[in-house]
Order: structure tokens, then sequence, then C-alpha cells
């Protein structure tokens, strides 16, 4: 493949911020989706075992319910695609044994020989972890893929808004997702930036590099 400028990444990154107001008459693109979606899976986690699952909203009227557990934020409704992520409750020994399984089809290789990259799983999250730290865990992974979103969805031209500020236990209840193993941790709204939105040509605000990165 033929990597990107560094000014594209550059350009992108300048031009994407949390957008505040979305165009509610703008859609992202059936092709464009489609490859934001390939980028959530092909997300960077722990392990390689994504203890996580992506809930994409285009419905919206369960995003108008939702609204009120997110501080009224408009983003929620008048984004093209709203997406939940959501982290496993607990990661069990079924979990690892499935992905061992995936890997062996999709590397053509047994289960059997897979049985120390098992193990290690088994002893560092399985039993390694309390119930608690599982939780916690699997919530920093969904949160790499937020990453990952965002910055591919700012060299797509796509608008995105990370979102915690909303109640993750009434976000489960709408959503019905008590019972499925798993529970909402942060939301991003994506779409195009409304005409209006003031925040969209603010100057960035960061501290400089001599005062964020270090070098030894």
């Amino acid at each position: 493949m033929n990597p990107i400028t560094k000014e594209q990444l550059i350009g992108a990154l300048q031009w994407r911020y949390a957008t505040k107001v979305f165009d509610p008459t703008k859609t992202i693109p059936a092709e464009t989706w489609a490859a934001l979606e390939q980028a959530l899976l092909l997300s960077p986690s722990s392990y390689g075992l994504q203890p996580y699952r992506f809930l994409v909203l285009t419905d919206k009227a369960v995003r108008e319910k939702l609204m009120p557990h997110a501080w009224n934020q408009r983003q929620v409704p008048d984004s093209s695609h709203f997406v939940v992520f959501m982290a496993k409750d607990d990661v069990t020994e079924a979990d690892v044994d499935h992905f061992i399984k995936r890997i062996a089809a999709e590397r053509g290789v047994t289960p059997e020989s897979l049985s120390a990259y098992r193990g290690m799983m088994m002893d560092n999250v399985v039993k390694g972890m309390s119930g608690e730290a599982k939780r916690e865990w699997a919530a920093r992974q969904a949160y790499i893929a937020l990453g990952n979103l965002m910055t591919c969805a700012a060299m797509l031209g796509v608008d995105a808004c990370p979102m915690e500020g909303f109640s993750p236990a009434k976000f489960d209840e709408i959503l019905k997702l008590g019972g499925t193993g798993y529970h909402s941790v942060v939301c991003c709204a994506l779409g195009y930036r409304a005409a209006d939105d003031k925040y969209a040509s603010l100057p960035k605000v960061r501290f400089p590099a001599q005062e964020l990165i270090q070098h030894r």
C-alpha cells in the first residue's frame, strides 16, 4: 500500500474537533460508513480478544429516547450515526476458546498448536484479574477502538464527537442490554458539522510538545 503523506495526516487531525452541532439533514454515505465499520473491526485490542461490541444506532426515535440521559446533547439524535461502545461484563474461558477457534480457522492451524497462547490469556485475564478488573480492562479496549474510529473518520472527512456524558445505566435499560453480557461504556456521534457550529472555527488548544512529550 502507499502510505498517506504526513501533511495529509496532520491536516486531518487539525481539521477534526469534537463536533457540538451536527447537520441532521446530512447522512454518511453507505460506502463511507462501511469503511468506518471495517475500521472498528480492525481496531487493535489486548491479546486480540476484542472484549467489546459496537451498537450502531440510526433510528432517530431510539436516539431521542436516549438524549435526556445524555445531558440533552443534540449530537445523540442529530448525528448521522451514533455508536454505543459496549464492553463485556466478564471475560471467561469460553471467550478465550471462542477466540482460539477463530485464530485456528483464519490461520489454518490447529487449536492445540495455540495452547501456550490460550494458557497466557487464561492466566493473565480470566484467572489473573478480579471481576471488576476485567470490566475495567474491557472498557479500556473499547476506548482504543473509539480512538481508532475517530482518527479514521477524520481521514475520510467525517465529523465525530466522543461522548462520556451519559448515564450508562439508563442507556443499558433503554437499549435492553441487561442479560446480553455487555454494558455501555462510551459513545461516539458521527456525521457532518452544521454550518453554525461555532466550535468548528476555534483554534485547537493543546499544551506545547515540550510539555507533553518526553525523550530519554
